[in-house]
């Protein structure tokens, strides 16, 4: 085959490249297509297939039927399958920097030299989940000071439209500028919204959700309702129950030392208890007495002789 012959099969296979757009999720596996539309009788035996990034560092070379590594950049070792069925190269463990173009070229091997039959590009996308919205309260509710709120979502990608909250029987977006931090290994970001807001007069409780809007899709929050503590003035019940306990501890007290004040005062009638109490200690203590007189007594009677 001349030089004419080649250089025109070199054109015509590259005229016939193929474009693509794939979506890979990080940590996941991106799937680089490279459809043959011209195998017709040629097989991988026959071929030399090999993807290249945009930086022209090789992912993986498959040369006349069997994986050649020698050519493969390190940072793709071990990251690659190939699968011969459907001429698709799975990339594992998807990060953010492998965002970007890729190609594929499938090479002819005629006896005077390679021959570029076809070139596919594929252009990946990554994305990564944020985290479900999360509503946490700051400090606690109250009519004067109202409701004060933050909402966060961590770990995603690409970069978020913007975050708010939504209050009940509304379409107002509320909440402070978002905020974004992205991390400086893995790339992803974490974004954060806060929310100081009143509760309207005659409303004692609101139903809040934070959304989280992206490019294509919003996630959303767990609603959180917010209700205000009633108040509860001392009623007159209360009164009256904190009464009755003071006289049920107290007036057993109360008897006790009035009964004990009126046993000691000269001069105050005495109580039954008392005058019984000490009238049947006087009858003790005369009958000890005459007792202990009888020999006397005996003794002091004049003699009969």
């Amino acid at each position: 085959m001349d030089l004419t012959i080649l250089l025109f099969m070199t054109i015509f296979g590259l005229s016939d490249a193929v474009s693509m757009k794939r979506k890979a999720y990080f940590n996941g596996t991106a799937y680089l297509p490279c459809p043959f539309t011209k195998a017709q009788n040629i097989t991988l035996s026959e071929l030399v297939v090999f993807w290249q990034d945009q930086q022209k560092l090789v992912l993986y070379e498959h040369y006349l039927g069997a994986e050649k590594l020698d050519s493969v950049n390190a940072k793709y070792l071990g990251r690659t399958s190939f699968d011969g069925d459907n001429w698709t190269l799975r990339l594992h463990h998807v990060t953010i920097k492998d965002m970007g173009s890729y190609d594929c070229f499938i090479q002819g091997k005629p006896p005077t030299g390679s021959v570029i039959l076809q070139q596919t590009s594929t252009e990946l996308s990554v994305i990564a989940n944020f985290s479900e919205p999360e509503i946490l309260l700051t400090q606690n509710v109250t009519r004067n000071s109202g409701t004060n709120l933050t909402c966060s979502s961590k770990q995603g990608y690409p970069k978020p439209k913007k975050m708010y909250f939504l209050i009940t029987n509304s379409t107002d977006e509320y909440g402070d500028d978002m905020q974004i931090s992205q991390d400086n290994v893995t790339e992803l970001f974490s974004v954060s919204v806060s929310l100081s807001h009143l509760f309207p007069d005659g409303v004692d409780n609101m139903t809040i959700v934070c959304v989280l809007e992206m490019e294509s899709t919003n996630i959303s929050s767990k609603p959180v309702i917010l209700v205000l503590p009633e108040f509860h003035p001392i009623g007159k019940h209360l009164i009256e129950i904190s009464a009755g306990i003071i006289i049920v501890i107290l007036f057993p007290l109360l008897v006790f030392i009035v009964a004990k004040t009126c046993c000691k005062k000269p001069g105050r009638p005495r109580n039954t208890t008392c005058t019984s109490e000490r009238d049947s200690s006087a009858d003790r203590r005369s009958s000890i007495n005459l007792e202990e007189l009888e020999p006397q007594i005996a003794s002091a009677k004049p003699n009969a002789e």
